[in-house]
């Protein structure tokens, strides 16, 4: 009897950790010193390591704080088949208190995140860092739900695929709130050369 309740419940118990233990991609836990890339109501600038891609996204919300959040950001290397970066460029700037939504442009991969606060809107203006890979394009891409899940909750994400990447996002801005939530673009990279871009 206690072999049969074991082989029922270990898959169950297995699944659970996975799902809320400490989250850990390929190796990397991002929590593991819990430092954020900012202080309230400052601008911040994170750019991962030469050839590695964001792959989680932390964050906290604080009203008394200006209404701002908290980042914090992991980075893994991008998968071999695509090779080395071959150009990396900061994208456009997206306006505080505005939606957006923007991609990287000539199939890039988001490597990096720019920011600044701006008291008069209570919000931030966000610029991404890209990087291409080659002449790999996107395929299969398709949007997260929302993060965080309502406006001023925490917000965790995190690519639990290795070979899925994020190229851009979506946002929506709460004037009542004075939050964002976040839908990222998230694609699959073709392992071979292809003879078109994105713009």
């Amino acid at each position: 009897m206690d072999l049969i309740l074991l082989c029922v419940f270990l898959p169950l118990v297995t699944v659970a950790w996975g799902q809320y233990g400490d989250y850990h991609y390929g190796g990397y836990d991002y929590r593991e010193n819990d430092e954020w890339v900012n202080v309230y109501r400052q601008g911040f600038n994170f750019q991962c390591p030469h050839g590695q891609v964001i792959v989680a996204i932390r964050s906290v919300f604080n009203k008394k704080e200006g209404s701002d959040r908290l980042w914090n950001y992991a980075c893994m290397p991008a998968a071999q088949s695509l090779g080395e970066p071959t150009e990396c460029w900061w994208e456009e700037i997206n306006r505080a208190g505005t939606e957006w939504y923007q991609t990287c442009s000539n199939n890039g991969l988001v490597a990096g995140f720019q920011s600044q606060y701006f008291p008069s809107v209570l919000d931030r203006e966000w610029q991404f860092y890209c990087c291409r890979y080659s002449r790999r394009c996107p395929y299969s891409c398709w949007l997260t739900t929302e993060y965080p899940g309502h406006y001023g909750e925490e917000m965790d994400m995190m690519m639990y695929t290795y070979d899925h990447y994020i190229r851009g996002a979506t946002t929506t801005f709460s004037a009542v709130d004075r939050d964002r939530q976040w839908k990222f673009i998230v694609c699959r990279m073709t392992e071979y050369d292809c003879p078109f871009q994105n713009v």
